[in-house]
C-alpha cells in the first residue's frame, strides 16, 4: 500500500511515496521532467513485494520545496538532497538507485560523488552527462532533437508553457513519445503539480542551472567543459544497468555511444516499441528487467 510522507532533509522539506514492506531492500527511484513523483507509479505497483520503494518529489517538484535562484538547482545539491532524504527514511542502509530523464542524471551525480550507499544502479533513457554533451556537440540530429533545452532556458518560458492549461508543455511530452497513458485524470493531475506556487520556475530553473551546452544548429563550439572532465570523476564504480527505448525522439542513440568508457559493469537492454516515456509505455518490461538486475545482488 502506497503511504505519502514528507520529511526534513538537506535542509527541505522532501515529500515523498514509499511501496512495499519495510523487511525488503531499498530502491529509490527518480523522476524527470516534467513528471513527479508518479512517474515510477506503474513500475513500483509491479515491484513492490520484493523492494521498499521510494519515490521522491524532487526539488522544486509537486509537493517538495522550492528553493529562489538558479544556483540552487546545481546538481550537487539535487544528489545531496535524495542522499539525505535516504538517510533520514533508513539510517546507514545500503540501496538501489533508479532514474529516468532528468532522474537519470541526479542519479548519475549520486553515483558519481558517494558510490558507496548504492548497490546497484538502474537507468532508463536518460543519459550520461559527458556522452550527452558529446553527441550534442558531434550528433546533428541529437543537437536538433535538444533545440527544446534553450527554450525551457529563456526568460519567458514559464509564461509560454503556463498558458492555455500548460498546452505547450503536454505537447511537449507528446512530442517525445507514445502518450496514451495520458488520460484526462492523468493530465489534471500534472496540471495540478506544475501549479503548486513556484513549481513551474523551479522546474525549468534545473534547465538554467545545467553545464550542458547547446549550440544553435550549425554553431561551431570551442569551449565544452564537460567533455574536459577528469574521466574517474565521473565513473559508475556500482552494478549499471542501462534500459533504453530504441524510440525516444528526445535523445538518439548517439547519446550513449561510449558510455561503456565510463562505467566498469555495464548492461545495456534496447526496448523496442516505446519512446522517452518508457516507465509508462512498458512498465512491466521495465519492472522485468530491474527485478532480474537488482536481484543478482541478493
Amino acid at each position: 500500500m502506497t503511504q505519502r510522507q514528507s520529511v526534513e532533509a538537506n535542509g527541505l522539506s522532501i515529500a515523498y511515496e514509499v511501496d512495499g514492506p519495510e523487511d525488503v531492500p531499498l530502491l529509490l527511484c527518480l523522476h524527470g521532467f516534467p513528471e513527479y513523483r508518479v512517474a515510477w507509479a506503474d513500475v513500483a505497483t509491479l515491484l513492490q513485494s520484493d523492494f521498499r520503494i521510494v519515490r521522491p518529489d524532487q526539488r522544486g517538484y509537486g509537493k517538495t520545496a522550492k528553493p529562489e535562484g538558479v544556483e540552487a538547482y546545481r546538481t550537487h545539491h539535487l544528489a545531496a538532497d535524495m542522499f539525505a532524504l535516504m538517510e533520514a527514511i533508513a539510517p546507514g542502509r545500503t540501496f538501489f538507485l533508479a532514474g529516468h530523464d532528468w532522474g537519470a542524471s541526479v542519479a548519475y551525480a549520486m553515483a558519481f560523488a558517494k558510490p558507496d550507499p548504492i548497490d546497484r544502479l538502474v537507468i532508463a533513457n536518460g543519459p550520461h552527462p559527458v556522452t550527452f554533451q558529446r553527441a550534442i556537440v558531434d550528433d546533428p540530429a541529437q543537437r536538433i532533437a535538444s533545440a527544446y533545452i534553450p527554450k525551457l532556458k529563456a526568460e519567458n518560458a514559464e509564461k509560454r508553457l503556463a498558458e492555455d492549461g500548460y498546452r505547450r508543455l503536454l505537447n511537449m511530452m507528446e512530442g517525445f513519445s507514445n502518450c496514451d497513458f495520458l488520460d484526462e485524470e492523468k493530465r489534471r493531475a500534472y496540471r495540478d503539480a506544475w501549479s503548486e506556487p513556484g513549481a513551474l520556475t523551479a522546474m525549468l530553473n534545473w534547465y538554467r542551472a545545467s553545464p550542458v551546452i547547446v549550440p544553435a544548429e550549425g554553431e561551431e563550439v570551442a569551449d565544452v567543459p564537460l567533455l574536459d572532465i577528469d574521466p574517474e570523476r565521473v565513473r559508475v564504480r556500482m552494478p549499471h544497468l542501462l534500459i533504453w527505448s530504441e524510440e525516444d525522439a528526445a535523445l538518439r542513440p548517439s547519446v550513449i555511444d561510449g558510455l561503456e568508457n565510463y562505467v566498469d559493469d555495464l548492461r545495456q537492454v534496447f526496448v523496442p516499441g516505446a519512446g522517452h516515456w518508457v516507465l509508462h509505455e512498458k512498465p512491466q518490461k521495465v519492472a522485468e528487467l530491474m527485478r532480474a538486475f537488482l536481484g543478482e545482488a541478493s
